[in-house]
């Protein structure tokens, strides 16, 4: 797996974004952060900035505006993001982070069918 960098809250809701919407400008991605809370578009720029520094997302600076897209996959960034909350909140224990998160919540019989199914998949890999 390629070395994904450490988004902070902030850059991550960015690339949420982006993972989203797909390609988009400073101006659109500013947009949709205002409709949850408000934030200065100058704030989103060096943000978006900063991430082009972090390699996080590219910019195609060939029209006037420039579109920036993420350079990271949402799949790598939860895996390296989950690994780093295993690691630091249940010792590295995945057993731990489940029996705590299905200890927690309302678990549907759908989900516990999706769960079994995940442990077979893994179990059948393993063989």
């Amino acid at each position: 797996m390629k070395q994904v960098p450490q988004p902070t809250d902030s850059e991550l809701e960015i690339l949420q974004l982006l993972w989203q919407n797909g390609e988009s400008t400073v101006r659109q991605i500013n947009d949709l952060l205002n409709e949850k809370r408000e934030v200065g578009y100058t704030t989103t720029l060096k943000l978006m900035q900063i991430m082009l520094e972090k390699d996080l997302v590219e910019r195609n600076a060939n029209q006037r505006t420039h579109i920036y897209s993420a350079k990271v996959t949402e799949g790598d960034t939860q895996k390296k993001l989950l690994e780093r909350f295993v690691d630091a909140t249940f010792r590295g224990s995945s057993l731990k982070l489940v029996m705590q998160a299905l200890g927690n919540h309302d678990t549907t019989q759908e989900e516990l069918e999706e769960i079994k199914d995940l442990i077979k998949q893994i179990e059948n890999k393993k063989k």
